[in-house]
């Protein structure tokens, strides 16, 4: 149902759907992050190898990861300026980019809330 971030000392609840056993004091408005991962030569080097080869392109898999962490990091700074102690109906979004698509566009939304 909902989970908790990594971040020990100030819990957020999150979760990707509007939890029925919760009760939500107040609804304070969307909240959203953005991380924007830039490809480089080695690893469209060695992803090329894993297309011809076959298996998992760990490089990218590690890359988007960390670009998914940052962008729900960032959501989750937004969410507590707000006041808020969660984010439900969380999103993520991805999205390729550059004039020869040599980026990723990482983005996460969600509606941040007061337990």
């Amino acid at each position: 149902m909902g989970w908790f971030s990594s971040n020990q000392d100030n819990q957020m609840f999150l979760a990707t759907i509007e939890p029925k056993d919760v009760q939500i004091q107040q609804y304070l408005g969307v909240v959203n992050g953005e991380a924007i991962i830039g490809a480089n030569i080695f690893r469209d080097m060695f992803s090329s190898i894993r297309d011809i080869v076959g298996g998992r392109a760990s490089g990218y898999e590690s890359a988007l990861a960390g670009a998914r962490q940052a962008a729900l990091d960032d959501m989750i700074a937004g969410a507590k300026k707000m006041g808020a102690n969660g984010v439900i109906g969380i999103d993520f979004d991805y999205e390729v980019l550059g004039e020869t698509n040599g980026m990723m566009m990482v983005s996460v939304s969600g509606t941040a809330i007061i337990l």
